[in-house]
């Protein structure tokens, strides 16, 4: 039986308010569904908040408990918190689209794969089961860092919210389910190697040269042997992850001239073959977006940093 409106928007009013008092930023969505319950740029009235202009979501987003009264008092929306203000980067651990397929992981064994290939157990934190049966683990971010969204950079089903992104929060509810508090009543810290994956590496300070460009090669060519044999015995579940993060870590050697980009394209490329459990053309692009991310973020030899 369905409740009355009266008593949803009440529930829904105190999980808002209970994110809120976290500190967690919070936004209406739309009753049942998971889109932004406010108006768009092209609907904007140019009023109130949006007076010097449109906002969007993120920077509408409050822990102000009077908006958030006067917002829910209209409808019994969903409860939407913006990762980035609240300082949190969340892990939504999917389900595989088909549920009968008994090969495919799930977000959470990936997850927890990684977190063991990382030397740690999976972190106890503050966790919400979603609608379709996923997860998503709160982690409250260091001050001072900035981090955005990802989709299956650091493994198949394992996504990442942050800034530019938001979550349904515990409370809510859509046609295929509820949004369910698990476990741990706060989000941990986040785990350095995982904010490791996450984060930009810092450009060289800088660049070798001379006798010092010849043992810089030799390193890159060491580097590039480890990386690929580091993929190719990746297990199961962590191989995308492992692909990326070898691209990555070789992307600065194609910067700084010590590597071609055709030789580490090869190279990862045949060690990501291997034992494949995708197709080629999938680690290719895994690779391509991995050198890609590296490169632009060094700095080649020959230009000031």
């Amino acid at each position: 039986m369905t409740q009355p409106t009266d008593i949803r928007r009440a529930h829904l009013l105190r999980a808002a308010l209970e994110a809120a008092a976290r500190g967690w930023h919070v936004f209406p969505l739309r009753p049942g569904g998971k889109p932004p319950a406010l108006h768009g740029e092209q609907a904007c009235p140019g009023t109130g908040e949006c007076a010097a202009g449109h906002r969007k979501w993120e920077l509408r987003a409050t822990t102000d408990p009077d908006r958030i009264r006067a917002a829910w008092s209209r409808a019994p929306f969903n409860v939407g918190i913006a990762t980035g203000p609240s300082g949190l980067l969340v892990v939504d651990l999917d389900v595989p689209k088909d549920k009968g397929s008994s090969d495919a992981p799930g977000g959470a064994a990936t997850f927890g794969a990684l977190c063991e290939r990382a030397g740690h157990a999976v972190p106890e934190t503050y966790r919400v089961r979603t609608a379709s049966g996923g997860e998503h683990l709160y982690f409250a971010v260091p001050a001072g860092v900035r981090l955005t969204n990802t989709a299956g950079t650091i493994g198949e089903l394992v996504d990442t919210r942050a800034w530019g992104g938001y979550v349904v929060a515990a409370g809510s509810s859509t046609p295929a389910g509820a949004y369910e508090a698990l476990c741990a009543p706060v989000a941990a810290p986040l785990p350095s190697w995982l904010q490791s994956v996450l984060q930009p590496a810092p450009k060289p300070v800088q660049a070798p040269s001379g006798a010092v460009a010849g043992q810089s090669r030799r390193y890159a060519d060491v580097a590039l042997a480890n990386e690929a044999r580091n993929v190719a015995t990746a297990a199961d579940g962590t191989r995308n992850w492992t692909l990326l993060r070898a691209a990555r870590a070789l992307g600065r050697f194609i910067a700084s001239g010590d590597l071609p980009r055709t030789v580490v394209e090869e190279a990862l490329s045949r060690a990501a073959g291997a034992n494949a459990t995708q197709s080629q053309h999938y680690y290719d692009d895994v690779i391509r977006r991995g050198l890609d991310w590296s490169i632009t973020r060094n700095t080649p030899r020959g230009r000031a940093a």
